[in-house]
Formats: structure tokens, sequence, C-alpha cells
């Protein structure tokens, strides 16, 4: 069994979804969802769905009691589904090129440190751009860099606004994060 871990800053919809992805798989299972914020909603969404939870604070996130918690539950692959923070060297080295994020735009625009949700979208439609899109990548010590894996696009049209296109990119993220993820992680090739 390949066991994920999913890490979330806030709301947690990718979470949920690719925790309900997953339920009666065989082989891949979400073996728990953590937070950085106590208080994150996703945290909520995988207890509802009887998912582990459970919270970290900075220092444990870089001094390796939270890296600990990952190899006690034997824990192969992390995915990053709105998770805020840049991952630490301790953990990005034990599990290097099995560390998962999605960001909101086609990648290398709109990717950096405070970019991420509205902002991404703010700037998409305040920039005029005829598409956007996710870009699914594994990640290294900057943000929004690593290795792209999968990006999907969708239209922006001129009458869009950044909520017009929140759905749009939230509709992508729903449809293909799960399956790739499950590609990588079976180390299968990405093809649709």
């Amino acid at each position: 069994m390949i066991k994920i871990a999913i890490l979330v800053s806030g709301n947690g919809t990718n979470a949920e979804n690719i925790i309900k992805y997953f339920a009666n798989n065989k082989n891949i299972e979400v073996s728990i969802v953590m937070s950085n914020k106590k208080d994150a909603y996703g945290l909520t969404r995988a207890r509802n769905l009887n998912i582990a939870t459970g919270y970290f604070n900075r220092e444990e996130f870089t001094n390796g009691t939270t890296l600990r918690q990952f190899e006690q539950l034997g824990i192969n692959w992390i995915i990053l589904a709105g998770f805020l923070w840049l991952v630490p060297d301790i953990i990005l080295n034990q599990y290097d090129g099995r560390i998962v994020n999605i960001h909101p735009s086609l990648l290398p625009k709109y990717g950096g440190k405070g970019m991420y949700g509205d902002k991404v979208h703010e700037a998409v439609v305040a920039n005029h751009d005829k598409e956007s899109g996710i870009t699914i990548h594994t990640i290294d010590q900057h943000y929004d860099e690593g290795k792209t894996v999968f990006q999907a696009t969708c239209q922006v049209l001129p009458t869009d606004n950044a909520h017009d296109v929140a759905t749009k990119v939230h509709a992508l993220e729903y449809e293909w994060f799960p399956r790739v993820i499950e590609k990588l992680v079976m180390n299968e090739k990405i093809e649709f």
C-alpha cells in the first residue's frame, strides 16, 4: 500500500477531493492530513471522511519532528494541497522527488512567494491573459519551482473576473490533481 500525507493551510477542497478519489483504491491510501494551522478547515474535511489529522508548528516542521511522524506512519508521498509554507530541506531530502504541489496558474507565470489563490487569478485578469490553468509539479527549495509534471489550461474570456477564472481553475484542479497523483505514485507515464 502506498501511503500519502496531504498538507493543507486552508479550506481543503483539493484534499477532500483527493481523499474521495482514493477512498476505495487498493494500492493507494490517504493516511493523514496535516496542517500548519490548527483551525484549517481542511482538517475538519478530513476528519469528516474518517482520515487522521495532525498539526505542526514552524519549529516541528523544520526540526525533524514532522518528518519523524511521516516516517512512523510509513508515508511514501507528500501532497501539498493549498499548503503555503516552504518545505524545509530535512523533509525535501528524505522525500526527494516525492513531494507534489499544485499551483493555480501556468507556471512559471504567477508563481513565487505570496502568489496563491485569488492573488493569482487577479493577476491573470489584470494582465488580460487569454488562458490560465494549473501546474502540478514536484518541489524544490524555491516556491513554485521544481519539475513540472502536468499542466492543464482553460480559456480566459475578456469578460471574466478573478472569480470566474478561479471557478475554471478549480474545476481543472478537481479533475486532474488526483489522477496525476495516481500516475505519479504508481510510477506510470502521465498520459491522458
